[in-house]
C-alpha cells in the first residue's frame, strides 16, 4: 500500500499501539532549552529518575538571554535564574549544552539545523511550538508541553496519537522580490489559522523544490501557525548538500550510508492524503500582516478589509484587531509610519535573512525613528555576517548587529517593543502583546522589513 513521508516515519518510529487508538511514540532527537525544561528536570529529581539517553539531548539558552553584553551576567532576575537552572541541570544529568559563548549556542531551531543534529527520517521534539522548523529536512518534528518534556527525558518516548495528512503543492517561479517568508503568510491567509488543525502538512511542487534550506526551514516554522501539528519537505539534494560536513552529520562511510537511506524518504505515488490545497506561485505577492494572528495577512499593495460582513453585520474578530491595531476599514497599509523594525528569530535568523536584509538596505541609509534590532539566529551565524561582510553594510547604513537570542520574536527578555508602537517583524506571531504589551506587531520577510526600516514606514519599494 502507497504510503506518504510521513506515515512511513511514523510507523517506523511506534513502539506499542495502545487499545485507545495512541501509540507509544520514540523520539530520535529531544532539544530542550531554559523556558520548558526547569519543572521537567524538577520531576525527574522528585522521582529519582535520571535521563534515559542524554546523548540523544541537546540544550541550549535561547528566549530569556539579552542580545547585548552575552559576556556579563544576566541582570534581568528571572532570565538569569532560569538560564542557572538550565546550566544546573544539564551538569546534573549530563546533557551537552551550548551555553551562552559557547561557539555553537543560538536558537535552538537554528543550532540544530546547521550543527547537522536535525537529519531526515528523524522524529524531533522540544517544548517550544516551532519545532516544526525542523520538518524541512524531512523530519517529523513538532512541539511538546513541559509535561511531556520530562516524559522524553525519562523514556525517549511520547505518548501520541496519529495525526491526519495534508498536503499543500506549489508549482512555478515566485514573483521577484518574494521569498518563503511571503509564501507562508500568503498560504496562512488563504487557509487560515485552523486549516491544518489536527494535521500533518506535507509541502511539495517544484515552488518548494526550488526553495532553499533556509527557505525551506521558514515555510515548515510557520505550518504551526495555520494550526498544523507540523510540516515536512521531502528531502532532496538541497537538503544532502547543506547538510554534508556539519559538525554531527554522518561522516565517511557512514554518510554514505545515511544517504542511501535518505534518499528513499518519499511520498509513494498514489499516496492518500486526508487533505489536499494546490497554488500557483505566481499568484503570490509580497506580503504583510495587519492583525492580531498570522492569518490577518493582505498583500502590502492591498488595502485592509472591512471588519463589517456584506449582509451588515459586524465580524467581531476583524473588529477587536482593528482596535488594538488602531487601524480603519479598507485603511491602505503601505505608507503606514512604523517605529521599530525586528529581524531575526527561529523563522528568520538565519544566514540567509541577513543576506536578504542587507542587500535590501546596502547604500541606504536607516530611517531616523527607527529603532531596529537585528538579531543573528546563532554563533555561527554572527560569525558568518561578520566574515562576510555583512556586519559592514549594516553599520554603514546605520544599523548594529546584535548577539544570538530569541529577542524580540516574544516578550521574554529585553528586547520588548513598547505599548501603541508598530513593529514590522520577521518573527512569526503577532499576537496581542507577543513584543510588549501593547506592542503592535506586523510579520513580513527581511526584505520588507528592510524596506521598513529604510523608509520609516510600510512601503513596496
Amino acid at each position: 500500500m502507497s504510503k506518504t513521508l510521513f506515515e512511513k516515519i511514523w510507523n517506523k518510529h511506534v513502539v506499542q499501539e495502545l487499545d485507545d487508538g495512541s501509540v507509544i511514540f520514540y523520539i530520535d532527537r529531544h532539544y530542550i532549552h531554559e523556558v520548558t525544561s526547569p519543572q521537567a528536570f524538577a520531576g525527574l529529581r522528585q522521582r529519582g529518575v535520571k535521563v534515559f539517553r542524554p546523548e540523544q539531548t541537546s540544550g541550549t539558552a535561547d528566549h530569556n538571554v539579552p542580545t547585548e553584553n552575552q559576556h556579563l551576567p544576566i541582570q534581568e532576575p528571572a532570565s538569569a535564574a532560569q538560564v542557572e537552572a538550565l546550566r544546573q541541570n544539564c551538569r546534573d544529568f549530563g546533557v551537552e549544552l551550548f551555553d551562552l559563548g559557547h561557539k555553537w549556542n543560538g536558537i535552538v531551531h537554528v543550532i540544530g539545523p546547521e550543527l547537522g543534529l536535525t537529519q531526515p527520517g528523524m522524529t524531533m521534539v522540544c517544548g517550544d511550538s516551532h519545532t516544526s522548523t525542523h520538518g524541512a529536512f524531512g523530519a517529523v518534528a513538532f512541539g511538546i508541553g513541559t509535561s511531556e518534556v520530562e516524559m522524553v527525558l525519562a523514556t525517549q518516548t511520547l505518548l501520541q496519537k496519529k495525526p491526519k495528512t495534508m498536503k499543500i503543492e506549489v508549482n512555478g517561479k515566485l514573483n521577484e522580490g518574494v521569498s518563503a517568508k511571503d509564501l507562508a503568510l500568503f498560504l496562512i491567509s488563504k487557509l487560515g489559522t485552523n486549516g491544518g488543525t489536527g494535521h500533518f502538512v506535507e509541502f511539495c511542487g517544484s515552488t518548494i523544490q526550488s526553495l532553499s534550506m533556509e527557505g525551506r526551514m521558514t515555510l515548515c516554522n510557520m505550518s504551526i501557525e495555520m494550526g498544523a501539528r507540523g510540516g515536512l519537505i521531502q528531502p532532496d539534494e538541497v537538503t544532502f548538500t547543506y547538510l554534508k560536513g556539519r559538525e554531527f552529520a554522518p561522516q565517511g562511510d557512514k554518510w554514505d550510508e545515511a544517504l542511501k537511506n535518505w534518499k528513499q524518504l518519499r511520498t509513494d505515488e498514489g499516496a492518500k492524503f486526508d487533505s489536499v490545497h494546490v497554488f500557483e506561485a505566481k499568484d503570490i505577492p509580497a506580503m504583510i500582516t495587519w492583525g492580531t494572528n498570522p492569518g490577518m495577512a493582505i498583500p502590502v499593495s492591498f488595502d485592509l478589509p472591512k471588519s463589517v460582513f456584506q449582509d451588515g453585520s459586524l465580524n467581531k474578530e476583524y473588529s477587536s484587531a482593528m482596535k488594538y491595531m488602531n487601524f480603519k476599514d479598507e485603511q491602505a497599509i503601505a505608507g503606514l509610519k512604523i517605529d521599530y523594525v525586528f529581524v531575526g528569530s527561529c523563522t528568520n535568523g538565519r544566514i540567509e535573512d541577513l543576506r536578504e536584509f542587507a542587500s535590501t538596505v546596502k547604500g541606504k541609509k536607516k530611517a531616523d525613528h527607527i529603532t531596529a534590532w537585528i538579531v543573528p539566529g546563532s554563533q555561527l551565524v554572527l560569525k558568518q555576517a561578520v566574515d562576510e561582510g555583512i556586519v559592514g553594510i549594516l553599520e554603514e547604513a546605520g544599523f548594529e548587529l546584535r548577539e544570538p537570542g530569541c529577542s524580540a520574536c516574544l516578550a521574554m527578555n529585553e528586547d520588548k517593543v513598547p505599548a501603541g508602537k508598530y513593529c514590522v517583524s520577521t518573527s512569526n506571531r503577532n499576537f496581542e502583546g507577543r513584543q510588549g504589551p501593547g506592542a503592535r506587531t506586523l510579520l513580513a520577510s527581511p526584505r520588507t522589513a528592510g524596506l521598513a526600516a529604510i523608509n520609516g514606514e510600510v512601503t513596496m519599494v
